[in-house]
């Protein structure tokens, strides 16, 4: 992970848009002028102000691209604003009003890009309780094809989880994917109000009831992917939706309720946001710190991961800063029943040895990818 900064989720997010296909220049010449800025909180207004600043800049752009007529340069213009204005919009709290508008902004150039560029991705609703899952279908063909449900982690969005380019790895091994903006991120909890909660196999199976409805999809090939806090949710929803063929733990997350006291004790690990209480309470839907401990009380897989039959996979990085790697052998150690289970530990000889792989996503996604589509056919 690329140490620009002084600040963990600062170089964090920065590794993030790099995934996500960001220009380096670009991103150098909004933010040379924070690298020596303090650590912590302080960081997330001007940072905030630099990232934004970068995807307007981009906008203009690719709007007088647009309108002479050059889609595709207009199309690639969209989607580099797109991941600045992703990775500012994470930083600052998330009630800022500025906040919010950059929200609807990336919104709405992910959907200029998608236009423009050609590209196989589609906005699609999941029904939910009432409501809906927001999500992105990224079809491998037009005829039924195996899928995967890709869930969020605690503060990503479906657009981050497009744009790394994980969709292209498995179409291009005949596997289709549904990103999905489960509760408690994205749209799901920006314009539905939808909060995160521990039982995921209750929006997971809304998901596989979503994909079972379409006829370009293989009904007994789906699979269960997610990444960070997403590592309780792939697990806990694959012991109990029996209709998942396979798991991913994309970062192995065995007992955030845990590690949640022991960050309120002033004991944890490095943070994903700047302003990260205040963001438990925004996705878990409290109003007191005390009131979300109470809420994650659940978010553990202990005596839940031997209901597990379906191979799992667990991809977990050696120097992961957020999460230590031996949740991902305790994750490993309790799926006792899976017909194969697997552990890959990422070191820091190879790369992808920092948190969910990032700074380097592509050695993750190409061996999740290789690994999905190797059990699916199977």
């Amino acid at each position: 992970m690329l140490n620009y900064f002084k600040d963990y989720p600062a170089n964090l997010s920065l590794s993030m848009a790099l995934d996500m296909g960001a220009n380096l220049d670009e991103i150098d010449r909004a933010c040379r002028d924070l690298r020596d800025h303090a650590p912590g909180p302080g960081l997330a207004e001007p940072f905030f102000k630099a990232w934004i600043g970068a995807g307007d800049r981009l906008v203009r752009a690719a709007e007088r691209d647009e309108a002479a007529g050059r889609r595709y340069s207009a199309a690639e213009k969209y989607r580099r604003a797109t991941v600045m204005y992703i990775t500012g919009e994470r930083m600052p709290e998330h009630d800022n009003p500025a906040r919010v508008e950059a929200y609807d902004r990336l919104l709405a150039t992910f959907g200029k890009y998608l236009e423009l560029g050609e590209v196989n991705c589609q906005r699609v609703s999941v029904p939910y309780q009432g409501s809906f899952l927001p999500a992105l279908w990224v079809p491998a063909g037009e005829s039924a094809a195996p899928a995967v449900v890709h869930f969020n982690g605690l503060d990503g969005i479906k657009e981050f989880l497009f744009l790394t380019g994980f969709g292209t790895a498995l179409n291009r091994r005949g596997v289709s994917v549904l990103f999905v903006d489960n509760p408690g991120v994205g749209e799901a909890l920006r314009k539905h109000g939808l909060h995160n909660f521990a039982e995921a196999e209750i929006p997971a199976g809304a998901c596989v009831d979503y994909l079972e409805g379409r006829p370009d999809v293989d009904a007994d090939r789906i699979g269960m992917v997610a990444l960070s806090l997403g590592g309780h949710h792939a697990a806990r929803a694959t012991a109990f939706e029996p209709r998942f063929k396979l798991c991913v733990c994309w970062g192995a997350n065995y007992d955030f309720a845990a590690r949640l006291r022991n960050r309120v004790g002033g004991n944890g690990a490095q943070p994903s946001v700047p302003h990260l209480f205040k963001h438990l309470m925004w996705v878990f839907g409290t109003s007191s710190l005390e009131e979300c401990v109470e809420a994650t009380r659940n978010f553990h897989l202990r005596g839940i991961l031997g209901r597990i039959t379906v191979p799992i996979l667990i991809t977990h990085g050696e120097e992961d800063q957020q999460i230590p790697v031996s949740e991902a052998w305790s994750t490993y150690d309790d799926c006792v029943n899976s017909s194969h289970r697997e552990l890959r530990r990422f070191t820091a000889d190879e790369g992808g040895e920092q948190h969910c792989q990032i700074g380097e996503m592509s050695l993750g996604t190409d061996y999740q990818a290789d690994w999905i589509a190797e059990v699916l056919r199977a």
